[in-house]
């Protein structure tokens, strides 16, 4: 067999060794995408002019947030946090607008204290989705509710949702999900401040004793 016939064999199989170790890298990297991001992910190729652009876009969000000092709450912050959230829910009685914005502006509190960064709301949303990406979503949704209320379109229920979408955004970065998660889910049939452990309604009925 000719010497040119043999190196056009060998550039075909060089080739195809190069592709499929390309597939198998681009296959690892949608992966861990994939499972990093998870319903993010999803959102993000349905957006996206293509499949590589949301890629690309997630990857440089990885990157920005490599770049960032995340650090843990003390447990100080963590408790005045708490108790701050709590006076959320009790504003929200008579005033459903300003709660709202209450609960904004204190997510932005925690997001600074934690090292995320807070100078828009995209920056916020992008950074957010890379540790929390199944709450970003709701984030993003209780900020909607909050500029619509700004205009004075929001509805109490709109409200009233978005409350419990910053709530949901709130115990991820708290770092104390199960004792901000112990209080009862905000339901349309009752207020935030309505929404106690029994822990906190026995306290009440013995400080009433």
């Amino acid at each position: 067999m000719d010497t040119w016939v043999w190196i056009v064999i060998i550039a075909a199989v060089v080739l195809a060794v190069l592709l499929i170790a390309y597939i198998a890298t681009s296959s690892r990297r949608r992966r861990g995408l994939q499972d990093r991001f998870g319903p993010e992910y999803d959102r993000t190729v349905e957006t996206a002019d293509s499949r590589r652009t949301a890629e690309s876009e997630l990857r440089e969000r990885e990157q920005r947030h490599d770049e960032l000092d995340i650090r843990e709450l003390s447990p100080a912050a963590r408790d005045r946090y708490f108790e701050q959230w709590r006076a959320v829910q009790v504003r929200f009685v008579d005033s459903p607008g300003d709660a709202v914005r209450e609960a904004d502006s204190l997510v932005q509190q925690v997001m600074r204290d934690r090292g995320y960064p807070v100078d828009d709301f995209d920056t916020r949303s992008d950074a957010i989705s890379v540790d929390h990406p199944h709450v970003v979503e709701n984030y993003r949704s209780a900020h909607g509710v909050w500029a619509a209320n700004e205009r004075g379109e929001a509805t109490t229920e709109d409200l009233r949702q978005s409350v419990v979408h910053y709530r949901s955004l709130f115990e991820e970065l708290l770092g104390r999900g199960e004792a901000v998660a112990a209080d009862q889910p905000i339901s349309r049939d009752e207020t935030p401040a309505e929404a106690r452990t029994d822990a906190e309604v026995e306290r009440e009925e013995q400080t009433r004793a």
